[in-house]
């Protein structure tokens, strides 16, 4: 059944991406708080390590793709390429006109979580979605 692999796939990507926006928040605020560094350098920062973290287990566990890793990674490079320039200048300029840089913190990271799922589930894993288990494991699923 297609859409219960479906539900379940997306239930899996939410639980990566809130695992690694809690990755994001610690990073940020430790950058923030504990070394009052600019908020491009602590969102930069926390959102690389979010995404290295994301796309490993995605890509292993949601995805389940045994695509070439380096093309993948690619990939989601080039999604990155736009929406990091674009949620750090946004996210750089709304702090500095005094919106609470959490606050700023937390819509870019809703837009990443929404954005890269249908990134990643059309573009970058599309073609290669469960390829990296055997069809007795998809039977079980169903």
């Amino acid at each position: 059944m297609k859409t219960k692999e479906e539900i379940i796939r997306a239930s899996k990507f939410v639980l990566f991406s809130i695992s690694a926006g809690v990755i994001q928040v610690i990073v940020f605020t430790i950058l923030n708080e504990g070394f009052s560094l600019n908020y491009w350098v602590c969102y930069l920062t926390a959102l690389v390590a979010s995404v290295l973290w994301n796309f490993t287990f995605n890509r292993k566990f949601t995805f389940r793709s045994a695509n070439n890793i380096p093309i993948a990674m690619a990939k989601v490079a080039l999604f990155y390429l736009v929406f990091t320039p674009l949620s750090t200048i946004g996210g750089n300029a709304l702090e500095s006109v005094g919106v609470n840089e959490y606050i700023v913190l937390a819509v870019s990271m809703i837009l990443n979580f929404v954005l890269e799922f249908l990134y990643d589930r059309f573009f970058v894993f599309g073609d290669s979605i469960d390829s990296a288990v055997s069809e007795k494991e998809i039977r079980k699923t169903r």
